[in-house]
Parts: C-alpha cells; structure tokens; sequence
C-alpha cells in the first residue's frame, strides 16, 4: 500500500517539474540570454529530463504492479493515446536538448550562447507544443480514470 502511494506521489511531482522545468525554459528563452539564463536553461532542462525518465518509471511500474490493472489500460484507447502524446512530447523535446547541451562547452568558459532567429523560434515552439502535450496527458488520464473509453 505504501509502496504503490510513493509511486503514484513520485509520477504526480516527476510530472509536475517537467511542466515547470518547460514553463522555465518558455520564460527564459530569447535572443541574448545572459550567462546566468543559459545556465538556467540548461539546469531546467537537465531536471526536465531526469523527471521525464522518473515519469516514465513510475508510469511502468503503475502500469504492472500498482494501478488499475494490466486489462483495465491495454482495453482503453484513451491510454494509447496518453503513451502516444507522451512518446512524442519526448521526441520533439530532443532538439531543444541537443541544443541547450551544446552550449556548454561556451558556457564552461563564460560564453553566452548566440542563437540564431531561426532556430530561437523552432525551439521556442517545441517548448509550447511539449507544454500543449503536457496538458493534455493529465486530461486523458483523468477521463480513462472515470472509465471513460474502455471497450
């Protein structure tokens, strides 16, 4: 009983400071970032991507040994769904990542990093469309919570 509460408690926080470590990266990101906002960036992501993968731990694990039962998810296509947005939000997160990583080379040796316009407004709308997924994750689980969609 404990064991499955700290799991659930642990997937809930883990997807909490993925929502805010994007919001983070939203806020921050622009054309000429100081060298203490590169540094945020890159710490946020770095917890964006250490909570995703606790995420996606917990989500297994609740998924085999503590939810509603293996049954109850694989017959509701309201779960595909939730793991498709999932998977994609962190497929689109790789570029913003590869790109915040290969700042710190500069950052090491205090160089603001130089964006170019172009990519500052790919990576700008990868950010939103992940925080666009990142709302949508908790509608579907709620709605597959309630029973809705189960065949």
């Amino acid at each position: 009983m404990w064991i499955s509460a700290i799991v659930a408690y642990l997937h809930y926080l883990s997807f909490m400071l993925c929502f805010g470590s994007l919001l983070l990266e939203s806020f921050t990101l622009k054309k000429d970032l100081s060298l203490s906002e590169a540094w945020k960036i890159v710490i946020a992501d770095a917890v964006y991507g250490i909570s995703a993968t606790v995420v996606f731990v917990t989500g297994i694990l609740r998924f085999i040994y503590f939810g509603k039962g293996r049954d109850y998810y694989l017959n509701n296509p309201l779960f595909y769904t939730k793991v498709a947005v999932f998977l994609v939000v962190g497929f689109l997160s790789l570029y913003p990542t590869i790109s915040f990583l290969s700042w710190l080379k500069g950052l090491l040796h205090r160089e603001t990093p130089r964006l170019e316009l172009a990519k500052l407004n790919l990576i700008s709308w990868l950010i939103r469309i992940e925080l666009a997924g990142f709302i949508l994750i908790p509608l579907l689980a709620t709605i597959m919570a309630g029973g809705i969609g189960r065949l």
